[in-house]
Parts: structure tokens; C-alpha cells; sequence
């Protein structure tokens, strides 16, 4: 591939906000991701809407970029921030185990863009793909295992969402007020079970497979059905999470300016206020929630099976957990 190179001056700054004032490394991040603070805002430059724009041609130099610098070929000039900003561009749209493009509607960044059965089939099959496209994909997948968990996830989770709203619909001993109140909250739990059933489906062959593990060096030890169930239980809980700030918040949060004078005064302003709320809660429900864990989280190698314990010397061992 021919040395690229990166503009100075891109059409809008796609490092971080403190890069420039961290010295840039392929293995690390200009916040610490030790940290919640630190994965949110890694996870906020990672689900940047406007990574869904970036040329073949910008990522082919970011790409380039970070190759120059690993093999200490980098041209004179280049910055910390041009470093950051390739680094970000490659992880929001490259999968990390097979560097590979994430199709554009199923990257994470892609979640930020009739019926309730319908509607409901629609976001579940989106969060299907997209849980398969973030997969830990360090073990290859036939076609017919992804049919299969589709088909499974779409139909177990449209089941509970439709379901449990229409039990709420038909329940008769509710006074119309604690009805309304259940019909406001009950989208929550539908969806966070619907999510669970979605992630563990399109993602069961890690658990019969198991995934990779890595050493400190960044050496392959082993695969571990093990550190396959942690992985998927640390993404479940994001996906039971994710909801929350959606669909708990603004019904909260609208009723109690539903009672405001300026609200009863002024119901014209309702609708642009709810919509000011929900958007809110839409621009923070994602990256909240994926930043809980770490994408390449740790587990001590006591915890694994004994034979991936017995090929390391390393107290703890690396995989990735997916988004």
C-alpha cells in the first residue's frame, strides 16, 4: 500500500478532546479506560455520527498513518491529534479482531440515527445485525448460524415487546391512571428482555466455540467458553441498560414539567419540549451504556479453564468483549 497522507486540516476534528495533551499509543487512549469516565468519553468519540461519512479514501490514510507509526516510519510533522484522530476513525469503523468494515447501518455509530409489532421487528432486527457485527468475531461464523440467531432473537424479542403491551392493554383491574402510569413504563422491561434474548442468540456460537484469550504481550493463550459467557453477560447487561435513559427518563422528567406553570399555561410547548427531552435522553442512552465495560476487558486466568491457566505465565488474560 502507498504511504498516505493525512491532511492537516480535515473537515472537522475527529480527535478527542484531551489527545492533544496525551503522547499517542496504538495500545492505549488518551483517557483512561480503567475508568467509567474514561470509557464514556472513548465510547462518545467511538459512536460519533459523523464517522458514518468518512471517505475510503480518509480511512485508508488513517490506516496508513497508524501503520507508519508502528514500524517507526512516520513522517516529520505529524501530531499527537492526527494520530488520535486516525486511531478514532480506524475503531469506529474497522472490527478489531478481523479489521474488516462494519456494514455502515450496523456500526454503533449507526444507532444514533405502523404497527408496534412492526416497529418493534424493525429495532430488533437492527440490533440483531448490529449485535453480530460487533461480535468477538476471533472464530469464524457460517452464514447459517446468523439465519438461525436471527431468527431466533427477532422472534423471542418481538414476542416479549408485543406481548407484554398487550397484556398491560387488556389488564382490566387497573384504575385508568395506574394503567396510564404502567403503559408509560412497561416499553422498559420489554425492551431490556427483548435485548437480552437478541445479544445471547445472535452470539451463541462464542458460547459453544468459546473466544480468544490474550496474554499481556498481546499473545494468543488460548480459546475459552468461559470468557465467552463473561463477555456475553457484560453485554446483556449494556443492553438491559441501554433503555433505561430512553424509555425511564422522559416519562419521569415529562411528569413533572407536565405540571409546571409554565407547561399548563403555555400545552402548546408540550410537544417541542418532550421532543428536546427525549433527544437528550437518545444522545446519552448509547454511549452510557457501552461504556460500563471495557471492550478488551480482563479476567484472571484462575478464573478460565486449566489448560488455558497452564499455558500462560500471566496472572490475568484479555479478550474482547463486543460491543
Amino acid at each position: 500500500m502507498p504511504v498516505a497522507t493525512l491532511s492537516t486540516k480535515p473537515s472537522f476534528s475527529m480527535a478527542p478532546t484531551l489527545g492533544q495533551a496525551h503522547p499517542f499509543t496504538l495500545l492505549s487512549h488518551p483517557l483512561l479506560q480503567t475508568s467509567f469516565y474514561g470509557r464514556f468519553r472513548h465510547f462518545l468519540d467511538i459512536i460519533d455520527p459523523r464517522t458514518l461519512f468518512v471517505t475510503e479514501r480518509r480511512l485508508r490514510e488513517a490506516v496508513q498513518l497508524l501503520e507508519d507509526y508502528k514500524h517507526g516510519t512516520l513522517r516529520p510533522g505529524v501530531t499527537n491529534e492526527q494520530l488520535w484522530s486516525a486511531q478514532k476513525i480506524k475503531q469506529a469503523i474497522l472490527h478489531p479482531d478481523t479489521n474488516e468494515k462494519i456494514f455502515m447501518p450496523f456500526r454503533m455509530s449507526g444507532k444514533l440515527l405502523g404497527p408496534f409489532w412492526f416497529w418493534s421487528w424493525l429495532n430488533q432486527s437492527h440490533n440483531a445485525c448490529v449485535n453480530y457485527a460487533n461480535r468477538n468475531a476471533t472464530k469464524p461464523s457460517p452464514a447459517s448460524k446468523f439465519i438461525q440467531g436471527y431468527l431466533g432473537a427477532v422472534i423471542s424479542a418481538v414476542s416479549i415487546a408485543v406481548g407484554l403491551n398487550v397484556l398491560v392493554q387488556k389488564a382490566n383491574k387497573f384504575t385508568p391512571a395506574t394503567r396510564l402510569l404502567i403503559q408509560r413504563f412497561v416499553p422498559f422491561p420489554a425492551v431490556a428482555s427483548a435485548n437480552i434474548c437478541n445479544v445471547v442468540l445472535m452470539r451463541y456460537g462464542e458460547l459453544e466455540e468459546g473466544i480468544d484469550v490474550l496474554d499481556s504481550d498481546g499473545n494468543l493463550v488460548g480459546s475459552s467458553k468461559i470468557a465467552a459467557r463473561h463477555a456475553l453477560l457484560e453485554t446483556a447487561l449494556t443492553r438491559v441498560v441501554l433503555p433505561m435513559p430512553i424509555l425511564v427518563l422522559p416519562p419521569i422528567i415529562m411528569s413533572m414539567l407536565e405540571k409546571t406553570a409554565l407547561l399548563q399555561a403555555r400545552p402548546r410547548l408540550l410537544l417541542p419540549v418532550q421532543s428536546l427531552v427525549c433527544l437528550a435522553a437518545f444522545g446519552l442512552a448509547l454511549p452510557l451504556a457501552i461504556s460500563l465495560f471495557p471492550q478488551m476487558s480482563e479476567i484472571e486466568t484462575s478464573q478460565l479453564e486449566p489448560e488455558i491457566a497452564q499455558a500462560t505465565s500471566s496472572r490475568t488474560v484479555v479478550y474482547n468483549k463486543g460491543l
